[in-house]
């Protein structure tokens, strides 16, 4: 139980600079207006959008909350935080199917731009996963991608099936669908490029590392993860919707989140795509 409770406070205790900012705004919204109207609806639009809940998730969230003050006849702002809490809860959940490639043999696509911590999730995940996971370092385009990932893949003790750099994704992706079915394996998770500059060159190699994983392991799961960094906020949204237009993602993991008070990122990417946040990110843990 120790390490469970060591997980929560590490959790809490990351979160710490969004709840401050968002928190603490609307403790003073709850307690400082003494009725609800339009200027306790402004205020709070207002904070909501400072902690990049971005403009129309926000909307939503404040008409949601209009309609359930005006059905259950609210005269008291204290009475809407636990109304506004409920709101955001109901905007965040995930579906219990969602974390189905756990359960399956699987492939598990990793996609996002460069530096949000692509790598590190991949070395995370293969750690917690306590199951048989191949790695497939499939970000041929940067040396380093491949010697972070066979550190990771060190330190989680796994195998990991590489080439050497400027080598085709595609071809890397062929070999270790080979190796996950020789060796059995329950999970193969795919680091993949992460340019943006050119849709073009991004969509291609992405469809068709596809192809070649629907073509050679047709038995498999096949989940896409797009990795955001929570840091850049409204940026972090902007890169989901392109990535959207290039590939079917199924889940989002958030990263970084320890250093943002811009945490309502994660409800805002939420709402806004449809997909949900299966993961967040916290230090190197």
């Amino acid at each position: 139980m120790g390490e469970k409770k060591g997980f929560f406070s590490r959790l809490v205790s990351g979160l710490t600079k969004t709840r401050k900012n968002i928190a603490s705004g609307l403790d003073s919204i709850f307690h400082g207006f003494s009725k609800i109207d339009d200027d306790f609806y402004e205020e709070l639009e207002e904070i909501l959008i400072m902690g990049d809940l971005g403009v129309d998730t926000t909307m939503n969230i404040i008409e949601d909350l209009q309609e359930r003050v005006k059905e259950e006849h609210i005269k008291e702002p204290a009475e809407c935080r636990q109304l506004l809490i409920d709101i955001i809860k109901k905007q965040m959940e995930v579906d219990e199917t969602a974390y189905e490639y756990e359960n399956r043999t699987s492939v598990v696509l990793v996609i996002g731009v460069n530096g949000v911590g692509k790598t590190t999730t991949i070395g995370k995940l293969a750690a917690q996963l306590n199951k048989k996971v191949i790695m497939a370092a499939a970000d041929t385009f940067r040396a380093a991608a491949i010697e972070q990932l066979t550190e990771w893949s060190n330190r989680a003790g796994v195998d990991i099936i590489a080439q050497q750099e400027g080598s085709d994704p595609a071809a890397v992706i062929y070999d270790a669908c080979q190796a996950a079915k020789s060796r059995h394996a329950d999970v193969l998770l795919c680091d993949t490029a992460g340019r943006l500059h050119n849709k073009k060159n991004l969509m291609n190699e992405l469809s068709k590392i596809r192809r070649v994983i629907e073509r050679e392991f047709p038995e498999a799961y096949l989940e896409t993860l797009i990795v955001l960094d929570g840091t850049t906020g409204q940026n972090a949204l902007v890169q989901a919707k392109q990535f959207k237009e290039v590939s079917d993602i199924s889940g989002i993991v958030l990263t970084k989140l320890d250093g943002t008070a811009k945490g309502g990122i994660a409800i805002a990417i939420q709402a806004e795509l449809g997909i949900p946040v299966k993961y967040i990110g916290i230090g190197e843990k």
